[in-house]
C-alpha cells in the first residue's frame, strides 16, 4: 500500500506537466536538444527498441556524464558485452552521453516522475539494475523500482549540507525515497553522514571517481604546442558562472587591462603592466551563455576572440572565450593557473579534479559547498589556494605567474594529488556487477 504522501506527489507532479512541457519548449529556444523526443519525457517511446537485462544509467546533466563515462569503461572492463541504458535531463547530459554508446546500447530521457510515465519507462525497459549518479534521487522512480524488485543504487553519492537542509524540510518525500534505494556508495565520510541521516543505506565510501578521468593526451600534447607559441602566459577562469564574469572583468579594468601599456622603464612592476603580461581566458560553465559572455566582454570595453571563430591564437583581444566544448584538458593544458569558476558567487564552485589531472595550479573563492572535501584536500595538498574574493584571486594568479618555483611546486602537488585519489571507479563497478550479476552457487 503507498503512502498518502507518495500518491499526493503523484497527483502533483501529474498536474504539473503542462509547465514541464512548457519550460522545455522555451529552454529549446537556446538549447535545440531539448526539443528531440518530448514524449519520452513521458514514458512514450515509439521508436526505441524495447528490451531486457539493462543495465539502466542517469546521467541528468554534463558533470554526471562525464562520471559515468568513467564508470562505463570501468564495467565494460569488468563485464564485457554489458548493455547500457543511459538517460538524461539536460540537454548538455544526453550529447555527452551520447559519445559513450556502443552498438546495442540506448539512450533516453528520464521520465518525468509521475506514476504513469515512470510506470511505461520500467515496463518497456525492465532494466536490472538501476545506477543513479551522485544527487539525482526521485520520489516515484524509487518506490516503483522498489515494488518491481529492481534495485537502484545511488553511485558516486555526494550530499551537501544545503541539499541536506533541502531534503529535511521535505522529509515526508526525501526519506522514503532515499531508505528505498538499495545501496548508496558516497564520496566521502561527511557525503555518508549526510546520506545514512536521510535513511540511505550506504554501503562504501569509495572516493570520487572523476578522479579516475585520465586527462585526453591529444589535447594535453595541443595545449603544450600551443603554450610553446603563445607570447603570454595564460590564466584561465574556468567554468564560470552567471555574475562571476561581470566581477572578473570589473578588476581587470581597475588593474589596467583596458588602458595602454604603460612604458617599461616606468611600469615594471605596475599591477597594470603585469596584467597586460598575460593572456586572460574565460570559460563559461554553460555553453548556451558563450553568446552572452562574449557580449558582456564587449560592453566592458574589451577586446574578445573566440576560440571557435579566431582560430588557434587569441591575437591581440585582451579578452580569449573558449566557447568549445570538450576541450577543458586543453584550456587547464594552456593554463599556467585557473580561477575556479562557481565559487565566486555563493553557488558551490565547480569540480576542481580535472584542473588537477592537468597539473593545473587552481586559486578558488569562498563557495565551494559543492565539491567541500576535494576543495580542502586539495588546498591541504598544496595543489589550490583559497581567496576571499575576485581582486585578491587576479592578484594570487599573477604572483603565481611571476614566481615560476612556486608555480611548478603547485604543479607537482596538482598530480600528486590527481593520483593518490584514483580508484572508485573500479570499487564501484564492482559493487555494482555484484548487485546485478549475483554469484551462482558454489559447486
Amino acid at each position: 500500500m503507498r503512502s498518502l504522501s507518495l500518491r499526493l506527489y503523484g497527483v502533483v507532479t501529474w498536474l504539473m506537466q503542462p509547465l514541464v512541457r512548457r519550460k522545455l519548449r522555451r529552454r529549446a529556444v537556446a538549447e535545440p536538444g531539448y526539443a528531440m523526443a518530448v514524449e519520452e519525457r513521458f514514458g512514450h517511446y515509439p521508436t526505441t527498441p524495447a528490451g531486457t537485462d539493462w543495465c539502466w544509467i542517469h546521467a541528468v546533466s554534463l558533470g554526471e556524464a562525464r562520471a559515468a563515462a568513467i564508470l562505463i569503461e570501468e564495467l565494460r572492463r569488468q563485464a564485457p558485452g554489458i548493455r547500457l541504458l543511459l538517460t538524461h535531463g539536460t540537454a548538455t547530459g544526453r550529447e555527452e552521453g551520447a559519445k559513450l554508446l556502443q552498438t546495442g546500447d540506448i539512450q533516453v530521457w528520464q521520465p518525468w516522475d509521475t506514476p504513469s510515465a515512470v510506470a511505461r519507462f520500467l515496463d518497456r525497459f525492465a532494466p536490472r539494475i538501476g545506477v543513479l549518479m551522485e544527487t539525482e534521487v526521485w520520489p516515484e522512480m524509487t518506490a516503483a523500482c522498489a515494488e518491481r524488485g529492481i534495485p537502484l543504487v545511488l553511485a558516486n553519492a555526494r550530499l551537501n549540507e544545503k541539499s541536506l537542509a533541502s531534503a529535511e524540510r521535505l522529509g515526508w518525500l526525501a526519506r522514503p525515497a532515499y531508505s528505498a534505494l538499495a545501496a548508496v556508495w558516497a564520496q566521502t565520510e561527511a557525503d555518508s553522514h549526510r546520506l545514512v541521516s536521510l535513511g540511505a543505506k550506504v554501503a562504501g565510501v569509495f572516493g570520487n571517481m572523476k578522479f579516475d578521468a585520465a586527462p585526453e593526451t591529444r589535447q594535453l600534447v595541443a595545449a603544450a604546442n600551443l603554450r610553446a607559441r603563445l607570447p603570454k602566459p595564460v590564466v584561465v577562469f574556468a567554468s564560470s558562472r552567471d555574475g562571476e564574469e561581470q566581477q572578473f572583468l570589473e578588476v581587470l579594468k581597475r588593474f589596467g587591462a583596458t588602458v595602454p601599456v604603460p612604458p617599461v622603464q616606468v611600469a615594471v612592476n605596475s599591477i597594470a603592466k603585469r596584467v597586460h603580461d598575460v593572456q586572460w581566458m574565460i570559460v563559461p560553465r554553460h555553453p548556451q551563455r558563450f553568446d552572452e559572455v562574449a557580449a558582456l566582454v564587449e560592453a566592458q570595453g574589451f577586446a574578445v576572440a573566440r576560440r571557435s571563430t579566431a582560430g588557434e591564437e587569441p591575437g591581440d583581444a585582451e579578452i580569449w572565450l573558449g566557447d568549445s566544448l570538450g576541450e577543458m584538458a586543453l584550456y587547464y593544458g594552456l593554463a599556467h593557473v585557473a580561477l575556479l569558476g562557481g565559487s565566486f558567487e555563493p553557488l558551490g564552485g565547480q569540480n576542481l579534479i580535472e584542473a588537477a589531472a592537468c597539473g593545473c595550479p587552481v586559486v578558488m573563492g569562498p563557495s565551494t559547498f559543492n565539491f567541500a572535501e576535494a576543495a580542502e584536500l586539495s588546498l591541504a595538498a598544496g595543489a589550490a589556494q583559497r581567496v576571499p574574493d575576485m581582486e585578491h584571486a587576479v592578484k594570487v594568479a599573477l604572483a603565481l605567474v611571476a614566481d615560476p618555483a612556486r608555480h611548478d611546486a603547485m604543479v607537482q602537488a596538482a598530480l600528486a594529488f590527481s593520483s593518490s585519489n584514483r580508484g572508485a571507479a573500479q570499487r564501484t563497478a564492482a559493487a555494482l556487477l555484484a548487485i546485478a550479476v549475483p554469484a551462482g552457487p558454489a559447486q
